[in-house]
């Protein structure tokens, strides 16, 4: 099990083939992506990895948040999210996933937050067919009419479909194709629609109902940073 990645939904367009066909896609930015902390098994009782992605003022992040992304040498960040990996699968912490992590063609499972559309009726939310026009109804020809009373079953069952908030769903969409990658921009295209609102944070998987490609990087594609030496450092002026 490989680990997913944080991204930031652009929006949609979409690319021609060779045929001349065109195919709608989503643009998914990979920007900063890094592992911030693992959890083992010995320690937490299961295996992932923390990703954050996103650059958040220092003055919004607490003390204690501060303190773990220092011990990571990651800058504070302002998306996190795990993902469950296997032992052997563990990426370092401080390196950065790039767009490449998925291969073109292969199968991936997106998880976003729906757009939020506030109170709505039946017939909007639940697609009912509402009363009829004429013949007695009068005003309420778009309700949803009786959910239960009289004899039987007596009462409105828990999660009838009814009028309510609808949207900001946690909502994964399974098995979306991915069209093109560019790592040197950090984006992913993807075949299709997904969740969310522009500039929404989304978590890309490999699809669980499709096979790996057996040409996937394992444990995934990243880069690592270099970071500076004990004696860089100590000979660094203080008031550069």
């Amino acid at each position: 099990m490989r680990s997913g990645i944080i991204a930031q939904k652009l929006g949609m367009t979409r690319v021609f083939t060779d045929a001349g066909d065109h195919v709608p896609v989503t643009v998914l930015k990979v920007e900063g992506c890094q592992v911030v902390a693992h959890r083992t098994q010995d320690k937490n009782g299961y295996t992932a990895l923390q990703l954050g992605i996103g650059r958040a003022k220092v003055k919004n992040v607490p003390k204690a948040e501060r303190a773990r992304f220092a011990v990571a040498n990651v800058e504070p960040k302002m998306k996190l999210a795990e993902f469950r990996v296997s032992e052997d699968r563990l990426i370092p912490v401080g390196a950065e996933i790039t767009a490449d992590h998925f291969l073109v063609g292969q199968f991936v499972d997106v998880t976003g937050v729906t757009i939020g559309k506030g109170f709505a009726g039946p017939m909007k939310r639940w697609n009912f067919g509402g009363l009829r026009a004429t013949h007695g109804v009068s005003v309420s020809h778009r309700s949803h009419g009786s959910t239960g009373g009289r004899q039987d079953p007596g009462k409105t069952w828990k999660n009838k479909k009814m009028a309510g908030h609808m949207g900001t769903d946690q909502v994964t969409t399974q098995n979306l194709r991915v069209v093109q990658t560019d790592v040197e921009r950090g984006l992913i295209l993807v075949e299709g629609s997904v969740p969310g609102h522009a500039g929404g944070w989304i978590a890309v998987r490999d699809a669980v109902k499709k096979p790996l490609p057996k040409e996937a990087p394992l444990p995934g594609k990243f880069r690592v940073h270099a970071q500076p030496s004990a004696e860089a450092a100590a000979a660094e002026p203080k008031g550069a």
